[in-house]
């Protein structure tokens, strides 16, 4: 390719400098978007891999490695053999790991035995002690000396000085200086004596060098490694029973490209410390673990790819669209190109050096945009909620690298590839193809119908899996939806809005038929104008239909994940908190266990068995009194076995209230009762001391109607009450688990003994929960247990998965509506500018300013105002249609309170807003452009350019 050849690139990009700045913009948006995502699940990888591997590794510290040797009976040690596995731990495993170690300890014990003092006047010689002669690296930095000294090297005089544990010393009745005999059996009858020089306490317990716990060291006698290594070992030739050597590796900066590495290598290292020496093997490590991570990195990267997809997609079709405007810009001077010698190649090969320009500029712009959108999706607390919390680590990795790439090429090819089809054509091709009006290729072939029966059969598979679901109680995990499923929607909008445009040539024509000469002068133009050319208007009104139908969904989607995840929080909890106290209890005996003259007939008498326990209720009005406490609530919560019409219907769940208080406090969503909750409570208290509310499906399923009389066993006595009301929920009750039935507390403890109730409490606004409790406990009134809502809301909110379930749909809430903005306003722009020659044909004809002025603004209501009002109306059909079916992502059994679909003002009037400018800025530019228009300079002989 030539520098000529080189020169007109750059000249043509400088030329329509405002669609290649437009496209770069594109290629940013669409980079920066793919590599947040791989950036977000790294940073949320490493925030839950310290917990995750804390609470899988029995205790022991985040990146636990334990690898043990253990002797075959009284076989012999190799000690080249251990020389030489103990080389590679030390050396190769922590080098191969690639992480910082926290702790590296080798321990060393020989066989265990029993001691024998040497000086029984001492020691207690009649107590069996059964002690273990024990090394530990580096024990010296890890203990504090508290009696004695410090032992030393070797044996001096036949003699191995060891230490104890200060503790394990006292429970062995042992002392600083006793001598105790070591015998070792198994064919050596080698006696090793032991002298006590002193005790230690771990300088921290909870350090992880004592991963074995100091339990396990109360019988051991520790000695230093090279009494262990030269004395024992080599000297004695004692056979070692067990040699451990324990890491704590620090993997809080471990990223997902490196989990299948370090994976192998775990793998790996149990054959080579088997082959090294015999005997030798891998106890613990985190290899399955990593195994986990990994599955929650890609199904996390996976399911925020799927909810970014449709997005993604969208911002590479407007990237297309843009090369496809600058193409039918510039096809006049590529089929000169081609008529005077430029052959196909060369003019595809200068594309293709401006698309990878372009993309290189945008790669190494674009991760940087895209650590700031990772950021923010960690950020996110809802949608379109940025919270300043502590923010997710955030770091640039290999996959964040290779799906940037990958997203270049994907879209390079998405303008290069129109431009293919362009450079075939020459001068006569380009005449021939501007004489004939084409239908687009969609169109031809059918792709929207068949796009609508995807879509359709989308819809079926999701409604058979929410069925299945709801039947079985199954979630989608274990019923492993296909990822087709979350493109449904927006294959929905985008199949519909094509469809919309076939039939938009034959609307406008309808239009025109019906008004005929009748219409005005403007109003007949606009509609000859896009009858005509409506394949020029197709990629915008697409852009628009889709842009907003998805942003619409998104903000429907989030707002109503969100929503129903913190109902069904509340509804489970059913207030803010929910305090359980310790009640003290006097057991109360049956003065008369039986008949027949007491325990005479039994020797010696026997004690009358508890029957019931007498309780002392706590001051329940200092729950009242507390700092930041609203409104305070018993509630009493017990299981009993319920008759109707005198036989058993089962276990039921009996709930006490106080009607009153209860209300005050309870957490009621009044859409799911026939009427205000409000009103059951005031008939609970009003009508019958005795009454009742239960359940729907218990009165369905025994045909119990208001009225009827139900009896319910508590504490070996049972109670009547009547139905006053049947509802189908009730806070913090699962009637398909449980039936409920909620009664009068008072009445309650009328008819039996007093029983424990929790205190349900309603906190002021900011109120925190640790005030209240340590008041309480000032106050000697002991908490059993506690649950705060409000803790569980923010919990929620800080989950990985959760966090970038909403930074996706709002960041692609964002960049669909900077897309649509920047699309609609550039389109405009050079169809204005494309059609200077038509404007001016039409003013010399006659057409007023004002009357060619309400054409174009006719035009962008046909066009724009339609494709927006289309795609609000598609987003909200597709959300009523699709939404519903993220049900069957939880439990199906457990989706109460039900499910609801939510549409939030705000966000619709933020799109509203965003229209708004959109219009206003396209009408300024169409004024502006219709001002400087010449007459006397627009018509003239040549081309629109």
């Amino acid at each position: 390719m030539g520098i000529p050849l080189l020169r007109f690139l750059f000249r043509k990009m400088w030329n329509t400098r405002w669609l290649t700045l437009s496209t770069l913009v594109g290629l940013i948006v669409a980079v920066s978007f793919t590599v947040s995502i791989p950036m977000y699940a790294d940073g949320a990888l490493k925030r839950v891999v310290t917990k995750s591997l804390q609470e899988n590794s029995g205790g022991m510290p985040a990146g636990s490695l334990l690898l043990r040797y253990q002797g075959a009976g009284g076989a012999k040690t190799d000690l080249n053999a251990l020389a030489n596995v103990d080389s590679y731990i030390k050396n190769d495993v922590k080098s191969d790991i690639g992480f910082p170690s926290q702790v590296y300890v080798n321990s060393k014990s020989i066989k265990g035995t029993e001691v024998i003092p040497v000086d029984p006047t001492k020691v207690d010689a009649s107590r069996v002690r059964n002690m273990t002669l024990t090394s530990m690296s580096e024990i010296d930095s890890k203990i504090d000396w508290t009696i004695g000294r410090a032992f030393k090297d070797g044996e001096k005089d036949g003699i191995v000085e060891a230490v104890m544990l200060e503790d394990a010393m006292y429970r062995n009745d042992l002392h600083v200086g006793d001598e105790l005999d070591y015998p070792i059996y198994g064919g050596l009858n080698i006696n090793i004596r032991v002298k006590i020089v002193g005790t230690f306490k771990p300088l921290q317990e909870t350090d992880a060098y004592w991963q074995q716990g100091l339990e396990s060291m109360m019988n051991s006698l520790f000695i230093t490694s090279k009494t262990m290594d030269d004395t024992l070992l080599k000297e004695k030739q004692i056979p070692l029973h067990i040699s451990n050597w324990y890491y704590a590796f620090d993997l809080r900066n471990i990223q997902t490209s490196q989990i299948s590495a370090l994976d192998s290598t775990l793998t790996r290292m149990q054959i080579e410390v088997s082959q090294k020496m015999k005997g030798t093997n891998l106890e613990l490590s985190f290899a399955k673990l990593l195994g986990e991570f990994r599955s929650q990195s890609l199904q996390l990267q996976m399911m925020l790819f799927t909810l970014a997809a449709p997005m993604i997609a969208m911002v590479f079709y407007f990237i297309a669209m843009n090369a496809n405007q600058a193409l039918e810009k510039q096809q006049s001077d590529i089929s000169v190109l081609r008529s005077r010698g430029a052959s196909t190649r060369q003019i595809i090969v200068m594309y293709l050096i401006e698309g990878v320009i372009l993309g290189s500029m945008a790669l190494a712009v674009a991760p940087f945009f895209g650590w700031f959108m990772a950021k923010s999706i960690g950020a996110a607390n809802g949608f379109l909620e940025f919270v300043n919390r502590k923010s997710i680590p955030i770091g640039f990795s290999s996959d964040a690298i290779i799906f940037g790439l990958i997203a270049v090429v994907i879209a390079i090819l998405a303008s290069v590839i129109p431009a293919v089809i362009f450079a075939r054509s020459s001068i006569v091709n380009l005449r021939q193809k501007m004489a004939r009006n084409k239908r687009p290729v969609w169109q031809r072939w059918y792709l929207d119908v068949v796009l609508l029966g995807l879509a359709g059969y989308g819809y079926y598979l999701s409604n058979q899996q929410q069925m299945l679901s709801f039947q079985t109680g199954m979630t989608s995990d274990q019923l492993q939806v296909q990822p087709f499923l979350f493109f449904v929607p927006a294959l929905a909008i985008f199949a519909t809005g094509l469809f919309f445009l076939r039939l938009f040539p034959w609307i406008l024509r309808l239009l025109q038929w019906i008004g005929g000469k009748m219409l005005p002068l403007p109003l007949y133009l606009t509609l000859t104008q896009l009858s005509r050319s409506a394949k020029g208007y197709y990629p915008l009104m697409i852009l628009l239909i889709l842009t907003l139908g998805l942003g619409v969904y998104n903000s429907s989607a989030a707002r109503t994940i969100d929503l129903n995840s913190k109902e069904r929080t509340l509804y489970n909890v059913g207030t803010d908190v929910v305090i359980s106290t310790v009640w003290e209890g006097t057991p109360e005996a049956d003065p008369n266990p039986g008949k027949g003259g007491g325990s005479g007939g039994k020797p010696g008498g026997q004690q009358p068995k508890p029957t019931k326990t007498i309780y002392n209720e706590p001051p329940f009005q200092l729950f009242k009194e507390q700092p930041g406490v609203e409104a305070a609530a018993r509630v009493l919560q017990t299981k009993g076995n319920v008759i109707v019409s005198g036989r058993s219907i089962g276990q039921g769940k009996l709930m006490g209230i106080d009607n009153v208080d209860f209300a005050k406090v309870a957490w009621f969503r009044n859409d799911m009762f026939p009427s205000h909750p409000f009103r059951y409570l005031d008939t609970l208290g009003k009508y019958y001391e005795q009454g009742v509310i239960i359940p729907t499906n218990v009165a369905e399923k025994y045909q119990l109607k208001l009225g009827d009389l139900v009896s319910i066993g508590i504490q070996e006595q049972m109670v009547e009450f009547v139905v006053v009301a049947i509802l189908p929920y009730w806070p913090s009750q699962y009637p398909d688990q449980t039936p409920f039935f909620i009664a009068n507390l008072d009445y309650i403890y009328d008819q039996v003994p007093m029983m424990p109730y929790e205190v349900w409490l309603k906190m002021k606004e900011g109120a925190k929960l640790g005030p209240v409790i340590e008041s309480l406990q000032k106050a000697n009134i002991d908490i059993a247990s506690f649950k705060d809502v409000r803790a569980e809301l923010v919990t929620q909110s800080k989950h990985p998965t959760r966090g970038g379930v909403f930074g996706i749909l709002s960041m692609g809430f964002l960049v669909s509506i900077i897309v649509s903005l920047i699309g609609y306003l550039l389109f405009w722009f050079f169809n204005l500018s494309g059609r200077v020659v038509q404007f001016g044909i039409l003013r010399a004809m006659g057409l007023s300013r004002k009357q060619l002025t309400g054409m174009l603004l006719l035009e962008q209501l046909f066009t724009a105002g339609l494709s927006i009002g289309l795609g609000v109306i598609i987003g909200k059909v597709a959300s009523r249609l699709f939404l519903p079916f993220l049900q069957a992502t939880e439990n199906a059994q457990m989706q109460v309170p039900p499910f609801r679909i939510v549409f939030e003002a705000k966000d619709t009037m933020q799109l509203y807003m965003v229209v708004g400018v959109m219009m206003l800025m396209g009408a300024s530019m169409l004024f502006i452009h219709i001002r400087r228009l010449r007459v006397h300079q627009a018509v003239k002989m040549g081309e629109e350019r």
